[in-house]
């Protein structure tokens, strides 16, 4: 009696065992035959021969194979995200209606000149157009020396070509009136004897210029900051052999204890300068006690 029910126990776990086993097709055509272990969210696991397994993820079983794992209740929530829907399950696409459009009309091909009247903006082009005809009639009339009057009426009939006309003629020049000249006695003498004082001065300035003096040149210690700089750049002329200005002008030199005439700049120094004067030969001046450097203009 036992054996008999080990042997009908052993026969329903094969046959249930039999049941289990799925044959799926994947999408690349292959097949997986094997019972099912274990599914998830990624896939599921297939016990095959020999106790070989195998990983099938969803995404790699066809569309029959997922409808028919979809029949397992506990299967079914995570393969029918994968499954594509029918025909049939498809919402009904709306319909599209065209509506109808009211265009406008376009309109005829007129001429240039139709086009410009037949519009508020090409009559205001014209007038403008018309204007500045009649203004340039009126310049060429300046230009010349015609009346305008009768420069502008004709560019009134004849826009455009009555300027151009008038602007190809020769200018209009009178002949000026003339003059009687009166010999005066004695020629050229005669002439110059018949002026006065005052056209002979006019005449004479016209022509004579006075010539500008030099004027004395001061520089103050609080209007000119003296410095190595200053001095090399303003009296260039008094460093080593006279030249420029030195030899229009005297240097005069004044600092709190003295006064003194310079004859040239001997060294300049960083804190002092070394003049050369009439008496003594050799000054040293500090920078700093310099009050004033005039320069005088020198007599002929």
């Amino acid at each position: 009696m036992r054996k008999f029910l080990f042997l009908f126990s052993l026969v329903l776990a094969v046959g249930g065992g039999l049941l289990r086993a799925e044959t799926l097709t994947l999408t690349d055509g292959s097949t997986q035959t094997g019972d099912i272990v274990k599914f998830d969210d990624n896939g599921l696991m297939l016990r095959g021969a020999g106790d070989a397994y195998a990983n099938v993820p969803w995404g790699k079983l066809s569309q029959d194979s997922l409808k028919q794992l979809s029949a397992n209740p506990k299967i079914k929530p995570l393969v029918d995200v994968f499954i594509a829907p029918d025909e049939s399950q498809h919402p009904a696409r709306p319909e599209i209606q065209v509506n109808a459009v009211t265009r406008l009309e376009r309109p005829a091909n007129p001429s240039l000149f139709g086009g410009l009247v037949g519009s508020p903006v090409g009559l205001f082009i014209l007038l403008v157009l018309y204007a500045a005809n009649l203004y340039a009639a009126y310049e060429i009339s300046i230009v010349r020396a015609r009346s305008a009057i009768q420069v502008m009426g004709v560019a009134a009939v004849l826009p455009i070509a009555g300027p151009v006309i008038f602007l190809a003629m020769p200018m209009k020049v009178e002949a000026p009136p003339e003059e009687t000249h009166f010999a005066a006695p004695g020629g050229t003498a005669g002439a110059a004897a018949q002026r006065t004082p005052e056209e002979i001065q006019v005449v004479e300035a016209s022509w004579r210029k006075e010539e500008k003096k030099p004027e004395p040149q001061i520089y103050a210690r609080g209007k000119f900051t003296f410095n190595k700089r200053f001095v090399e750049t303003k009296f260039a002329g008094y460093i080593g052999e006279l030249k420029g200005d030195a030899l229009k002008f005297s240097m005069e030199v004044k600092t709190a204890q003295a006064q003194f005439a310079v004859e040239r700049i001997m060294q300049v120094a960083a804190t002092d300068v070394i003049f050369e004067t009439t008496q003594p030969a050799q000054v040293t001046v500090a920078l700093n006690d310099i009050l004033e450097i005039k320069l005088t203009p020198k007599t002929a």
